[in-house]
């Protein structure tokens, strides 16, 4: 699936009463099987842009779309990906990630091993009958991309899910992503703070102003594309392209914040 903005803008009155004008106007089209990141100052509207294509909010202007179908409620195919794992710690690894599948009343066997599958596919086997209380941080997030996996969305949408982790189980966990989203040809929509992280994950980069949020860069990303089987991480973050991307990336971010 594709989706795309039409001089989508957000803006919000607080409770007293003043107007804050989150996102200017934003047209924007994403093709099916892209891994599109998203960058720029806090407060810009990163969220806000995903929390409209997830369907948790309705723009106060223009108009959101999947296939040419205006948004107005949350789907399970388009699965969210939050910061915090949001899991049910009664609950085993399993049953967390049947969940979605339970409430759309797939058959228990069927969930079974759907679930085991999605388990594996994050490189969790083992952990089914664990529950999520003991899981380190890392496997938490996991699991919560497992659960996603689990209801197969056509698009998946994160808002900065590995920025609380450390720095090794992040990189673990690009790689995985990278895999997975290749494998699997999902649309991705992926918010960071990290521009190494959107550059090392996407194959476009969209980088936002201060607010009013507005894109003021859209660069297509080809370097994961073009070394990714040939190079370590390591080694791709620290090629002669990589690195004047990302510094070109984080120029505009700053040149962003005093417009």
């Amino acid at each position: 699936m594709s989706f795309a903005l039409e001089n989508v803008s957000q803006r919000y009155i607080t409770d007293s009463g003043e107007v804050v004008h989150a996102l200017a106007d934003t047209t924007l089209t994403v093709d099916t099987g892209s891994f599109v990141c998203v960058v720029g100052p806090s407060g810009c509207g990163k969220t806000t842009l995903l929390k409209i294509l997830a369907g948790f909010l309705k723009p106060t202007g223009g108009v959101a779309s999947v296939d040419g179908v205006p948004i107005t409620a949350p789907s399970w195919q388009r699965g969210v990906v939050f910061q915090q794992a949001n899991l049910y710690p009664w609950m085993t690894v399993r049953k967390n990630v049947e969940l979605g599948l339970k409430f759309r009343g797939i058959a228990a066997a069927k969930r079974r091993g759907v679930a085991e599958e999605c388990l594996s596919l994050v490189g969790l086997e083992g952990f089914e009958d664990k529950k999520t209380y003991e899981l380190s941080g890392g496997m938490q997030q996991r699991t919560q991309i497992a659960r996603v996996l689990a209801n197969d969305p056509e698009i998946i949408l994160m808002d900065e899910p590995f920025g609380a982790l450390d720095a090794l189980t992040r990189e673990r966990l690009q790689m995985d992503l990278l895999r997975i989203s290749r494998e699997q040809r999902k649309t991705v929509f992926f918010i960071t703070h990290s521009v190494e992280e959107a550059v090392f994950l996407g194959d476009r980069v969209l980088v936002m102003s201060a607010r009013p949020g507005r894109v003021v860069l859209d660069e297509s990303v080809q370097i994961s594309a073009k070394y990714g089987r040939i190079l370590p991480g390591k080694e791709l973050r620290s090629t002669q392209e990589f690195v004047e991307l990302r510094d070109k990336i984080s120029d505009q971010i700053y040149e962003g914040q005093t417009i």
